[in-house]
């Protein structure tokens, strides 16, 4: 009876434990959205245009990129990062995240599209967008 009863409160805490993971990563991912979001603007303001894509946009923020030498917009942490020299932007679930900018940027027309599948690539309506 113990065992069965240790059984019961183990897989209840279980249980548990994976959903306050998977809030933690939303709730991290919503954090960092907003946050790369805010030095995108920031960015656009000192330079009058936005990172032109995804591929400059982790050297353009960090302060290495062609058109900003040496001014920081973000400072990522470690575990945002692959290689904190080169990025790219990493999401809670370790995919990349996700920039769009121009006529690419279909939710926001004339600014930028920044967003993370929330671990559910199919799943479209529960993205985490700016």
């Amino acid at each position: 009876m113990v065992v069965a009863v240790i059984a019961i409160l183990a897989g209840l805490t279980l249980s548990t434990l994976g959903y306050v993971n998977k809030k933690g990563a939303e709730s991290r991912a919503r954090a960092e959205v907003a946050a790369l979001s805010s030095a995108i603007d920031n960015y656009k303001l000192e330079f009058g245009t936005f990172p032109s894509n995804q591929a400059v946009l982790y050297r353009e923020l960090v302060g290495s990129g062609t058109l900003n030498s040496n001014k920081v917009f973000f400072e990522p942490t470690p575990n945002m990062v692959t290689n904190m020299a080169t990025g790219p932007f990493m999401d809670p679930w370790g995919s990349q995240y996700q920039y769009f900018t121009g006529a690419q940027a279909t939710n926001n027309i004339g600014f930028f599209d920044l967003w993370t599948s929330n671990n559910a690539p199919k799943d479209p309506a529960n993205w985490i967008r700016n």
